[in-house]
């Protein structure tokens, strides 16, 4: 039986997807930070340094991205060395990735990955993604990288229905925030027993534990009220780091 999904079908499902959307704000984006505001920038440069050093190209492309108008939306170097770290220890072949930007952590992770591990890259910006292919060729790592320009929620849709579920070592979600519920739920389909998924901006540079849900853009409400769920959900063990915009780590029982 074929896996291909009948155009029209297609067609519906990207209808419903946009009718359904939650766009971000402005006020949200500006709000969406790699930093959080109570580490000094002498210590986090100071904890980077006694780290594992980081690839020319990943230092390349940090720099060019923190000139870019949206450069706050880069994954901050110690969660990308976090997720490397992670990926090295579990033994990552198969990676997830939900929000590409610039590249930066898919460009990390495929670094990380051995040569016959496979990384599934989601996103709908082809400007942004332009610039991640550009590193992905100057890193030696393009061959590894399946980029799917469309959105993500009809991406993990299909990789379920092709017969992916239980096979992703490790997952990233760093997209719009709304829908962040909903990427969990199909990742936690794709990922296997064993398998860790990742969720940046997590804290939304505080807002999450400042600001009341009925006051505040939707991403504010939906990220608490995902937050408080995590420690009840029987499928997984959750911990959330405080890197960056808080690094929550799930791992599938």
């Amino acid at each position: 039986m074929s896996n291909s999904i009948p155009k029209n079908r297609k067609t519906s499902r990207r209808q419903k997807w946009r009718k359904n959307l939650i766009p971000i704000t402005k006020t949200e984006s500006a709000e969406m930070t790699t930093h959080l505001s109570n580490v000094a920038p002498d210590l986090q440069n100071y904890l980077n340094a006694i780290g594992e050093p980081e690839h020319p190209v990943l230092t390349r492309l940090r720099e060019k991205t923190g000139h870019h108008r949206m450069g706050k939306m880069a994954i901050a170097r110690e969660q990308a060395a976090v997720l490397v770290w992670l990926a090295k220890l579990i033994r990552v072949e198969k990676y997830l990735e939900v929000g590409v930007f610039t590249g930066y952590s898919s460009t990390a992770l495929a670094l990380a990955l051995p040569e016959h591990g496979r990384i599934t890259a989601c996103d709908i910006n082809v400007t942004f993604t332009d610039t991640a292919r550009q590193v992905w060729n100057e890193a030696g790592v393009a061959h590894k990288i399946s980029l799917h320009l469309q959105p993500a929620l009809l991406t993990l849709d299909d990789l379920i229905a092709q017969g992916e579920a239980g096979s992703y070592d490790l997952a990233l979600i760093d997209a719009d925030k709304p829908p962040t519920p909903q990427y969990f739920e199909r990742c936690l389909k794709l990922v296997r027993q064993g398998g860790i998924i990742a969720i940046d901006n997590i804290l939304l540079n505080g807002r999450v534990m400042r600001e009341a849900a009925s006051d505040a853009p939707p991403s504010v409400g939906i990220l608490k009220d995902f937050n408080q769920n995590l420690p009840n959900d029987t499928r997984i063990v959750p911990i959330t780091l405080p890197v960056g915009d808080g690094l929550t780590l799930l791992l599938k029982k």
